[in-house]
């Protein structure tokens, strides 16, 4: 095999792996690089997402969604269920099945679209005529040549300074989506997106779980409406939230885990439980990358420099992802590399991030897209708002999942969707309308005049869009 190609792409995650794919449908000679391993050492690619991030969290969702069901809804149904138990080795095992399954998946797809597939770690070694010298640190070392680089290297997850994650009694999301046992005390620090979801999982399963936030809002990049009745129906579950708090010592043990904290009061605190999870953000990922080698810009981030077409300061060397601006998302991720691939190959690739949904996999689920009611009083937008409760859906009443609304914001002059928030059943499904709603220019008068089946829980995304103008065909 020649170890010449006009493209390699260091990190097999969600931007990697598939700007990897289009580029070689795109007529190049592609290879991609990855480190990930699984229990057996052997190549595991899909990077966070896949491994430990929005696969196999939303596996335990699952797996602890039925069980909730089943505890606490089944009965309304008139299903009689004797003593549950919850076998939570082999719902990890389920949830390693999971990942295993879209880790040999994304190893056919590169394979069957003749993708170079490299196990090891990427790096720079130099520029060279004709492009850059890639080294990868495997089992078997190998020196590659490329004319456009494509670093999609993800990120890590962030740590408290002065409080390593031992993955035993001091998790990062890794950690979190391994617990052996159901503790009896859970505590998280961070009630961002993995805080939620892993408190979920382990609040459903009977632990008792704990939440500190540091700032004094809940969930303030969401609209405020939808964050405020988030709040109040996770605290109705059993999520004891406190927000405005001041992290203190973090002391780990044989019998569990103190975290010493201020509350908003200015109070002192103690939180003593079986385990913590750290949940407070990511940061790029370029460890090892020898960036200095070629003299890639980082940013005071330690973040990868790139303008608005993923281009870095070297040329033909491109980064996409969670290693770049932007929210760490793997779709957003997916949009860029796809984007990149097509610029290599002289088209116009795009990508408006003003368009990327946003998603919470909580029970209910949150989700949304553009502007939030309060960026728009902040810009001094005039606008519109309509919203309609699920509690007035025929299809959600039948689900027997009523929580929640839908939101519209619409410019008060010309109707055109400027957000849409949901919080509710199926959100994550639903926003997907919204979105190509807003990617399309359309109006919320659009929406309200499309044809939604009935009885579904879209017809309340119409009903929102109607009410708008202050209409309501009321379902």
């Amino acid at each position: 095999m020649s170890n010449q190609f006009d493209v390699i792409v260091i990190g097999g995650g969600p931007g990697g792996y598939i700007a990897a794919i289009r580029a070689a449908q795109l007529g190049n000679k592609v290879a991609c690089i990855d480190e990930w391993k699984n229990a057996k050492g052997g190549a595991a690619p899909g990077g966070t997402c896949t491994n430990v991030g929005c696969i196999p969290s939303k596996a335990l969702l699952q797996s602890s969604e039925h069980f909730d069901h089943a505890s606490h809804h089944f009965a309304d149904h008139g299903i009689s269920v004797g003593e549950l138990k919850m076998d939570v080795a082999k719902m990890i095992a389920r949830k390693d099945a999971v990942v295993k399954q879209n880790n040999d998946g994304i190893l056919y797809l590169l394979k069957k679209n003749k993708v170079s597939f490299f196990h090891g770690r990427g790096s720079f070694v130099k520029a060279v005529e004709g492009g850059y010298e890639i080294a990868v640190a495997g089992e078997k070392a190998e020196t590659l040549v490329g004319k456009h680089i494509i670093v999609a290297t993800g990120s890590n997850a962030r740590a408290l300074p002065g409080t390593p994650f031992d993955e035993k009694q001091i998790l990062s999301n890794d950690g979190a989506l391994a617990i052996g046992d159901v503790p009896k005390k859970l505590g998280v620090i961070g009630s961002g997106v993995i805080g939620l979801e892993m408190g979920s999982v382990w609040r459903r399963l009977g632990a008792e779980v704990t939440v500190l936030e540091a700032m004094p809002t809940f969930l303030g990049a969401v609209d405020e409406q939808v964050a405020k009745e988030a709040q109040k129906i996770f605290t109705k579950q059993g999520l004891n939230l406190q927000l405005g708090v001041k992290i203190g010592d973090i002391k780990a043990a044989k019998k569990g885990v103190t975290v010493a904290y201020t509350d908003a009061k200015g109070a002192e605190q103690k939180l003593e439980c079986d385990k913590l999870i750290i949940s407070i953000g990511r940061v790029p990922n370029t460890i090892g990358l020898n960036t200095e080698a070629v003299g890639l810009q980082l940013d005071e981030r330690g973040a990868i420099v790139v303008n608005d077409d993923c281009q870095t300061n070297l040329p033909n060397v491109w980064a996409v992802g969670d290693v770049v601006r932007g929210p760490m998302l793997a779709h957003k991720a997916e949009e860029e590399g796809v984007a990149v691939a097509e610029r290599i190959a002289g088209q116009h690739g795009h990508v408006n991030f003003n368009t990327i949904p946003w998603v919470i996999y909580t029970s209910p689920e949150i989700a949304w897209v553009g502007k939030t009611e309060q960026a728009l009083k902040a810009e001094g937008r005039a606008y519109k708002a309509g919203s309609f409760p699920f509690l007035a859906n025929g299809r959600a009443r039948a689900l027997g999942d009523t929580t929640g609304f839908v939101k519209f914001l619409a410019d008060a002059a010309t109707d055109e969707i400027l957000g849409v928030h949901i919080i509710g059943p199926m959100a994550s499904e639903l926003i997907s309308e919204a979105v190509v709603a807003m990617e399309f220019k359309a109006s919320a008068e659009d929406i309200a005049r499309i044809c939604h089946a009935h009885p579904s829980l879209s017809e309340a995304t119409k009903e929102a869009a109607l009410a708008v103008d202050k209409r309501t065909l009321n379902f």
